[in-house]
């Protein structure tokens, strides 16, 4: 058995996108800027040199039309993986997105597939201007219809990602920029868990910590902290926001009784606020203090040199541990 190799999210996503092109022939690469120059992040580096340009296709510069053409492809039996190269560059496919790619399949009653993957980086960190660090997440999550997943390890991405190509639904496949770029072990000979489940990523007995994506480096940065001032906090990866996998979540919480849930993303109407619901509902009388959120502000994304404000950090989920601590 081979062992783990260590590399970052972006070349592991590569990775598992090379993996995916040789398994089958009917899967293809589309987006703005993907073949030689390898994407904006170079996700897609070297993958056109190696399967042509008719499989890892340079689109224009036109979102709906990248989506547009991906619904036709998969009506004829192809496997597109679209790149949005940003994710505030997204809305001007929403249209095609949310009206067509998550309808078609249940408007024909399940005749016709949509085996769509649509990449997204997304989130802040990377101190770019506006439409270039958003957490669009929360309205493909309220889309029925599509798949939401989110990778926070090499390992997740590499492996998610082949699983996303194989599904023969939509999915929306949100990569947390900010995490390109550091290592982590990738063991190509099995996946750590299922495209859609949650996973436990840290043991502790006195709070909950749920997050996904970039969130999730920052949970363990603050239950680290925590666990050196005696507090024992438990951590998960969402993994999945749509559907989530709500097991861990809520098997945590009745041994917890705290539950502090943390994302990039505005906090109204979000990711966050369906989980704070959902446990209120399902493990209402195992909880001892009310479900806490931790979230960007709802506000704009704001310039770079004020993002640290904007953005949850650790201090700002231990403030939030100290609170459901307080109850």
């Amino acid at each position: 058995m081979a062992e783990p190799l260590e590399m970052p999210l972006a070349k592991a996503i590569n990775a598992g996108l090379r993996a995916a092109l040789a398994a089958d022939e009917k899967v293809l690469l589309m987006g703005e800027d993907i073949g030689k120059l390898g994407g904006v992040f170079r996700v897609t580096e070297g993958l056109q040199a190696e399967f042509g340009t008719k499989r890892v296709i340079d689109t224009p510069l036109a979102e709906s039309g990248i989506i547009g053409t991906a619904v036709g492809l998969a009506m004829r039996g192809y496997r597109p993986v679209c790149e949005i190269q940003f994710d505030g560059f997204i809305y001007p496919g929403f249209d095609q997105i949310t009206s067509q790619l998550a309808k078609i399949t249940n408007r024909t009653s399940g005749a016709v597939p949509m085996p769509v993957v649509i990449r997204v980086p997304y989130g802040g960190h990377i101190g770019a201007v506006e439409h270039h660090q958003e957490s669009p997440e929360a309205y493909f999550a309220h889309t029925a219809g599509l798949r939401v997943v989110s990778p926070s390890t090499p390992n997740d991405g590499y492996w998610m990602i082949q699983e996303a190509i194989a599904s023969n639904d939509p999915v929306m496949f949100f990569e947390p920029k900010s995490r390109y770029w550091p290592k982590g072990p990738v063991d190509f000979t099995s996946s750590a868990a299922g495209l859609h489940l949650s996973r436990l990523v840290r043991t502790g007995t006195d709070v909950t910590l749920v997050g996904h994506g970039a969130m999730v480096a920052t949970l363990l940065q603050a239950a680290q902290v925590a666990a050196d001032e005696g507090v024992s906090v438990e951590v998960i990866d969402l993994r999945s926001l749509s559907p989530i996998d709500y097991a861990p979540i809520l098997a945590s919480v009745e041994k917890t009784g705290r539950l502090v849930v943390c994302q990039e993303a505005p906090g109204a109407v979000s990711v966050g606020s369906e989980i704070a619901a959902t446990v209120a509902e399902r493990a209402f009388y195992s909880l001892q203090a009310p479900v806490l959120r931790v979230s960007g502000f709802d506000t704009p994304y704001p310039s770079s040199k004020v993002e640290a404000y904007y953005l949850p950090d650790a201090d700002r989920v231990l403030e939030a541990v100290d609170r459901a601590l307080g109850y």
